[in-house]
């Protein structure tokens, strides 16, 4: 084993171990990371695990976070040259684990690099140079010859739109990138230590995993046609080889229960087609704010149509995205199906994918208007190449689109609470404010009155945010927003504005007079007072979010003024 150390203020190590016959581990150990992704508040740091199988031929599996650029390329070199690598095998695309594709292409250009067609889309935008590519799809092979054939199984959704896993027949060894794996930093390469490592193992799952639990269902079923699974290499944490059988059923029984909500939404489009993995995945994430189930049917695959049938028959909601409209005779005999299976009181909406040949949305959408479905949302279109906007609009549909299939499900838990309870919760009242927040182009604002004062040093408030809510995905774990505060007896037009349904990517400032922030993030000119402050943790509390602020600056228009306060008679809703 080596172990290299780079003296920063972030304590970042390299290792290296052979796992199996010509496989050799870099597990870059970042100690002292303390988050992840969105509200992933981490204990223990976290590992991005890279991997060298040499055969005739000698295939690299993925590389690492950008931060260990100079530790990561000083232990690659000293285990082979850069140059000698036939293959860069990419199992998604995420930062953390394709921080160093540039780099190392341009290190040795004659690379080629092996993913998903989705992926490959992705990292033309990440590297901006020309590289080799090959685009694999489930059940294709890659012969690195002395028996080390990769079998590559498509993953998608665990947990981006493109990933694959990679199974080495002669290792019995499935390279899994994110799934299965942990946000757990020790010295340990294995899962030896069942107990130290299962809590994080479930954090994980149910942060990352779990709100694409039919996915994992379905990695799960196409990981059961391969050889036995010896060893899972993940892309985080320890790899599982003591409790490779144990850890997987854990995640089926995970998903399984996950997958019972009574309420489901079925996505249905051609997958690698134009834009449409990222779109739908966008529009799946929105649904999962409202704790809704998704399926997701890949149009373009030999589907079973009577399954196709059944699927679309217990649906609540369907979601199209536009299929190529001639040439693809499997997606279009799918298509045919869904139109057919469709039924009055679901819900519909369409997006556009971009694939250069999209089947007419507008029509289609009126055959489903025909037979009684409700429109969730305006057709999504495309006129250019999305944007974070494009991909933020397909979330607010998804979120709309399941609020509209749980209307009933909501009525029902309001009328829930008795009288006397309902009441009682109503007496407690609340300030008036507008959240305003920006994050690159993307840009939300909401009316909260859930906010309290929660400590002085340091200064800091909790606001509680319903997970559905359009702006939840811009108040993570990091980032800044503005607190307004609205003004007794000069709020009303603000709160009008604010508390309107907006549709989907509709700019929430249009008529609104404002002022920029240092971070860009909108200030309201009509408001009391304003607030900047910045996310720094956030607790799971059922429907809602209580995320915990610290105040970094404000001013006060009026110092004369009051606050705007928010009386409520029950309890059951804002």
């Amino acid at each position: 084993m080596v172990s290299l150390t780079e003296k920063t203020e972030k304590r970042l190590t390299i290792q290296t171990e052979d796992i199996s016959q010509d496989t050799t581990a870099i597990r870059s150990l970042d100690w002292d990371r303390d988050r992840f992704d969105i509200e992933f508040g981490l204990q223990n740091g976290t590992t991005y695990n890279s991997f060298l199988i040499r055969g005739e031929q000698i295939a690299l599996v993925d590389t690492s976070h950008e931060k260990f650029r100079q530790l990561y390329f000083d232990t690659l070199t000293g285990l082979i040259n850069p140059q000698d690598i036939n293959y860069l095998i990419v199992s998604h695309t995420e930062p953390d684990h394709s921080g160093l594709v540039k780099d190392l292409l341009q290190m040795a250009p004659e690379i080629t690099v092996v993913a998903s067609k989705v992926a490959i889309q992705f990292l033309e935008d990440l590297v901006h140079q020309p590289f080799k590519r090959q685009i694999v799809k489930n059940g294709d092979r890659l012969d690195l010859g002395n028996g080390h054939e990769i079998e590559f199984v498509i993953a998608p959704n665990l947990h981006w739109p493109d990933t694959i896993f990679s199974f080495d027949h002669k290792t019995q060894t499935l390279f899994t990138c994110d799934a299965f794996g942990m946000h757990y930093c020790s010295d340990a390469t294995f899962d030896e230590d069942l107990k130290t490592i299962e809590a994080d193992f479930k954090y994980y799952y149910e942060c990352l995993m779990g709100p694409n639990s039919r996915s994992v269902l379905s990695a799960l079923k196409r990981m059961g046609e391969l050889p036995e699974i010896k060893m899972i290499a993940t892309g985080h944490g320890p790899l599982l080889y003591h409790n490779v059988e144990e850890l997987t059923q854990r995640y089926r029984k995970w998903s399984q229960n996950q997958a019972k909500p009574e309420t489901t939404v079925g996505i249905f489009y051609v997958s690698e087609y134009g834009y449409s993995d990222r779109l739908a995945q966008s529009i799946i994430n929105g649904i999962n704010k409202t704790d809704v189930a998704v399926e997701v049917v890949d149009l373009g695959s030999a589907t079973d149509l009577q399954e196709l049938r059944e699927l679309v028959g217990r649906c609540s909601g369907i979601v199209i995205g536009a299929p190529p409209s001639a040439g693809d005779t499997i997606a279009q005999a799918a298509l045919s199906t869904v139109l057919g299976s469709a039924k009055d009181k679901q819900a519909i909406g369409i997006f556009e994918t971009g694939g250069g040949n999209d089947e007419p949305t507008y029509p289609l959408l009126n055959k489903f208007r025909a037979l009684g479905l409700h429109i969730a949302f305006p057709v999504i279109q495309l006129s250019e190449t999305p944007s974070e906007n494009t991909y933020k609009q397909c979330e607010e549909a998804g979120t709309d689109l399941g609020q509209w299939v749980t209307r009933d499900r909501s009525i029902k838990a309001m009328k829930s609470l008795s009288a006397d309870l309902d009441k009682a919760l109503g007496r407690l009242s609340g300030g008036l404010y507008i959240i305003t927040a920006k994050k690159g182009d993307v840009s939300s604002a909401m009316l909260a009155s859930w906010v309290a004062q929660a400590s002085f040093k340091p200064l800091g408030f909790s606001i509680a945010v319903a997970k559905d809510r359009a702006i939840e995905s811009l108040m993570q774990v990091g980032d800044r927003f503005v607190l307004n505060v609205l003004e007794e007896g000069n709020y009303q037009t603000l709160m009008r504005h604010f508390l309107k349904r907006f549709a989907p990517g509709a700019d929430r400032f249009a008529g609104v007079r404002t002022q920029s922030a240092e971070d860009g993030t909108p200030i309201l000119a009509d408001a009391l007072a304003y607030m900047e402050c910045e996310v720094v943790s956030r607790m799971d509390c059922g429907d809602h979010w209580a995320v915990y602020s610290t105040v970094n600056g404000g001013r006060v228009s009026k110092p004369e003024a009051l606050t705007a306060v928010h009386h409520r008679k029950v309890g059951n809703h804002y």
